[in-house]
């Protein structure tokens, strides 16, 4: 995994009359911690930060001023509107050490023409040496049959990467096409009926 250079400045103003005035010059609050040492605040460029966060477990080499460490962003907090990163907590890493992370789960190819895949898991918990961790994990689904599964223990995983999550867990099977319809049917049935006693209710109670 490459890394994202980012500049970073020491923070010394803090509160929410802070952070609102370094948002507004287009730049994020950020806190790195771990090793032991004393949690560094620090302000990001934000525009640079939204870009590195596209990537799945980024790895950002921070270089400032007396700053000069990787890290792995581990909680982000975003405007539920606009969608901008308001902050980030950072995790310090070293090279050559583990970390549990989670990675994106994808599929390819296509099931049989009479089943539906039903994807439980969409990442998965794993171990990986901090400057080399997996974009992902690849599940190959071309041609399963009705009833088939695919475990967290069944992932072929890459090499160096150990996974954490239960083995036993259910990642994805393919369910029977025509089944899922009926519930789906049966499913929308009872919401009319339930919807319709409410009505009968509703009226009773008016007279």
């Amino acid at each position: 995994m490459s890394e994202v250079r980012i500049a970073a400045e020491k923070r010394t103003s803090f509160g929410k009359g802070a952070a609102r005035k370094i948002r507004r010059a287009d730049k994020v609050p950020a806190v790195l911690y771990g090793h032991g040492i004393e949690p560094k605040h620090l302000t990001l460029p934000g525009h640079e930060v939204l870009l590195a966060l596209r990537t799945p477990n980024v790895l950002i080499r921070l270089k400032g001023e007396g700053v000069d460490e990787l890290a792995l962003p581990k909680g982000v907090q975003r405007d539920p509107i606009k969608g901008f990163v308001e902050h980030v907590d950072l995790l310090l890493v070293k090279r050559g050490e583990k970390v549990t992370v989670e990675i994106p789960v994808t599929t390819v190819g296509d099931v049989q023409s009479d089943g539906m895949l039903d994807q439980q898991l969409v990442s998965i918990a794993v171990e990986a040496e901090a400057t080399n961790i997996p974009t992902g994990v690849e599940v190959d689904v071309e041609g399963m049959e009705i009833g088939t599964a695919v475990t967290a223990g069944d992932l072929k995983l890459p090499e160096g990467t150990t996974l954490t999550a239960d083995a036993d867990a259910v990642v994805l099977h393919v369910i029977n096409k025509q089944t899922e319809s009926v519930a789906a049917e049966g499913e929308a049935a009872e919401g009319e009926a339930a919807e319709a006693a409410e009505g009968e209710t509703a009226e009773a109670a008016a007279e």
